[in-house]
């Protein structure tokens, strides 16, 4: 360590007289950089509800856990994770909306997957030590690249090019055999115009759940070169991850036998004594159950994400931000099926001595690789009255889906045998402009127009099977969107006191399950949301509030409803109407230097008007319903004591009963929660090193047994809607668990 020391402390003289001659450049080199996010977030005038994460918040909170975990203390976010700690298999909900409504840029290019639209955060492991700043906007939010924000959007950046030498490791161990190793180096700015930044980092973890376990590898390295009034910067981000499937739930019986069970990777086989012999029935027949779990049930990706930055500052009134970007990804998923039926993978009955196999346990490789890339590009115009941001996209997805049978349990001698393979392109392009207008002395106008095109095609064979012909799908899509996406807005400003109003105009394209899990015959169509939010905000010395009302009314809002496919899957429909309206409350409290107080509160209702449910093909009218996964209250506290570098942090959020489907029935809810955390931490400076911090996360520290996600369905037992039988899956989280962290800087 000692070593490692010195090394930096003679760089670091070496460096001295370049970067205290280059020290008024670094300023500007800085503000060059602010212009990668200008064009696609809000500033303090702009008519919507945000919030915005710093990189000394964000690095406070990173102790290993995913993106969702790091933002759940926000306004209106709900966090999930399958593996129960917020490691691995983790989803965001924003105002009840899921994943793929919820729009992801990474310096303003778009990391929602171009298919389904979700974020898989272990596909990029530990992101989030490469972000320099979050801003998570609710609602529609302005105008950004990418799928369209239903719910809200999350605009992140990587951090900054520092302009003087300086290092980070990071050390992290915790409860489940969390673990995570990250280290970091920065060039400074070498001859006044070069700089190279890297980081590296390991994360693994037994997860709570058993068998859902994650060993995440990643890395970030960017190098830079800054010419007075320009930066390029070169970057690559990305990793490598292997993670336990999870996703299967318990029903509350499981919960109350075993909370940590996980039913992924069950094999199925005969039973027997201890002496070797088969246990039978009364009646006589081979008794079956679990016998071992699968040793391989894992999901494995790789990304790699590229990108070109070029920042040029034309003079005090313009600048230009374009970025040419590559990502890649391969990796597949592979499990243990039990008593699988042949003909549903393609392969013909097998012999098996003088027996005719026609279903059998097998393992099975379902892989994907894609390809996407293109470019974003914005101009940016600022006057001491007129913000106008001008910006384009053009971006190409190409995809490849393919599944193979490795091994059946029955045949002896069996090759590896591809059952399925599909392609998938998709063009998406965009084009905006908005104008942030001081019409008078604290008085703004807020226009936001969008164009948008996205050409989507799948073709080729599909792993849905239909009973009915027999045969796998086979599919062949070709569909063409054109969406408008105005949003106006006005906002008044006067010493501490801000009020807006704003209407929004957001649409968005079906995801591909949504062209898969369909009926014969039947496509679904586009999504449209027409969103209003009023607001006020108070900034004062000692008290910051702010209330912000919303209605977001969805035409033609796709929804599961209970049905199956023609191949046995989940059948999403198109509701006509239905809408989300509610108010958050935000709140701060600094009375003093050493104590913060927050809080923050989301009262809402969200409904389907005149929603038919589906049971067993059945349909019954259920008029107005709750939309499922949308909680009526969401709330948080937060206390910060911070005096003489140490630091304690007890926050708790608190989310109320949840419908697992739109059909508002009882027995298919997910409890209410109240969950506390306290992050406890000391740092530490010294003259030969930046800083030490000592950090010490105990979760849950009351040790409540919670879900925060689930599933469930209906069957009937008789005609009518009353006599019906449930089932239900949930994800249990971690009882009290800890985390403790050591961060060097120098």
């Amino acid at each position: 360590m000692k070593r490692i020391f010195y090394f930096a402390g003679a760089i670091s003289a070496l460096l001295a007289t370049e970067n205290a001659s280059a020290q008024n450049d670094s300023i500007s080199m800085y503000e060059i950089q602010r212009v990668e996010v200008t064009a696609t977030r809000a500033g303090e005038q702009t008519p919507i509800a945000y919030s915005d994460l710093t990189g000394d918040e964000i690095a406070e909170r990173n102790y290993g856990q995913d993106v969702p975990y790091l933002l759940q203390m926000l306004p209106s976010v709900v966090a999930t994770s399958e593996a129960g700690n917020g490691i691995g298999a983790t989803s965001l909900r924003i105002r009840g909306t899921d994943a793929t409504r919820i729009n992801v840029t990474m310096n303003g290019v778009p990391m929602n997957d171009a298919e389904t639209h979700s974020v898989y955060w272990y596909d990029t492991p530990d992101v989030v030590s490469s972000v320099g700043s979050i801003q998570l906007q609710r609602g529609a939010g302005t105008s950004t690249n990418g799928t369209g924000a239903f719910g809200g959007s999350l605009n992140m950046t990587t951090a900054a090019l520092p302009t003087e030498f300086k290092g980070t490791a990071s050390l992290s161990y915790g409860s489940f055999n969390t673990a995570k190793q990250a280290v970091g180096i920065s060039s400074g700015l070498l001859g006044g115009h070069w700089a190279l930044d890297a980081r590296l980092s390991h994360i693994s973890s037994d997860g709570y759940v058993d068998r859902a376990f994650s060993d995440m590898t990643s890395y970030m390295v960017q190098a830079g070169w800054y010419g007075g009034r320009t930066v390029v910067k070169a970057l690559s981000f990305g990793g490598k991850a292997r993670v336990g499937l999870s996703y299967t739930g318990l029903s509350k019986e499981q919960m109350a036998e075993n909370r940590r069970y996980n039913p992924e990777g069950e094999i199925i086989g005969y039973l027997h004594d201890a002496a070797g012999n088969t246990l039978r029935d009364e009646e006589g027949v081979p008794m079956t159950g679990v016998v071992g779990f699968y040793n391989n049930h894992t999901d494995n990706y790789l990304q790699i994400n590229n990108q070109l930055v070029v920042s040029h500052i034309f003079n005090d009134k313009w600048s230009l931000n374009a970025t040419a970007h590559y990502t890649y990804g391969n990796g597949y998923y592979q499990n243990y099926k039990n008593d699988q039926k042949l003909a549903k993978y393609g392969l013909p009955a097998a012999a098996a001595g003088d027996i005719t196999v026609t279903r059998s346990n097998l393992i099975r490789r379902k892989s994907m690789r894609n390809d996407f890339g293109g470019i974003v590009a914005s101009a940016n115009y600022r006057t001491k009255r007129i913000e106008l941001s001008m910006g384009i996209s053009a971006n190409i997805y190409d995809g490849s889906h393919f599944g193979h049978v490795l091994a059946m349990e029955k045949v002896a001698e069996f090759d590896p045998t591809e059952y399925y393979r599909n392609y998938t392109t998709k063009y998406d392009a965009n084009i905006f402009a908005k104008v942030n207008w001081e019409v008078a002395s604290g008085l703004n106008l807020f226009a936001d127009l969008q164009y948008r095109h996205i050409d989507h095609c799948i073709s080729g064979v599909n792993d849905n099977f239909d009973d009915v012909t027999g045969a796998l799908q086979r599919l062949d899509i070709a569909r063409r969107y054109d969406f408008f996406n105005p949003k106006l807005g006005i906002s008044y400003r006067r010493g501490a006191h801000n009020a807006y109003i704003s209407a929004s105009v957001a649409q968005k394209e079906p995801t591909r399950n949504n062209f898969t899990d369909i009926r014969a015959g039947e496509y679904p169509t586009s999504e449209k949301l027409l969103d209003g939010e009023a607001g006020y905000r108070y900034t004062g010395k000692v008290v910051e509030a702010g209330v912000n009302l919303y209605y977001m009314y969805y035409k033609d809002q796709l929804v599961l409803t209970g049905e199956l496919s023609d191949t046995g899957e989940l059948l999403s429909r198109n509701v006509p109407k239905s809408y989300r309206r509610g108010v958050e409350l935000t709140l701060a409290v600094k009375p003093c230097k050493w104590f913060t107080f927050g809080a923050n509160a989301t009262l809402s209702q969200n409904r389907i008007l005149d929603y038919t449910d589906y049971i067993d093909g059945v349909a019954f009218y259920r008029g107005t319903t709750t939309i499922a996964y949308s909680p009526a209250v969401v709330a948080g506290t937060m206390f910060d004591f911070h005096v003489a570098g140490f630091a304690a942090v007890l926050s708790t959020r608190y989310v109320s009963k949840q419908y697992l489907t739109n059909g508002e029935y009882e027995e298919l809810t997910l409890d209410r929660y109240c969950v506390s955390d306290l992050n406890l931490s000391y740092t530490l400076h010294t003259k030969r090193i930046e800083a030490v911090r000592f950090g010490l996360a105990l979760n849950n520290i009351f040790n409540t047994a919670y879900c925060n996600n689930g599933y469930g369905g209906l069957w009937l037992e008789g005609s009518t809607i009353e006599e019906r039988g449930a089932w239900a899956c949930y994800f249990p989280q971690a009882g009290f668990n800890v985390l403790a962290n050591v961060t060097l800087n120098f």
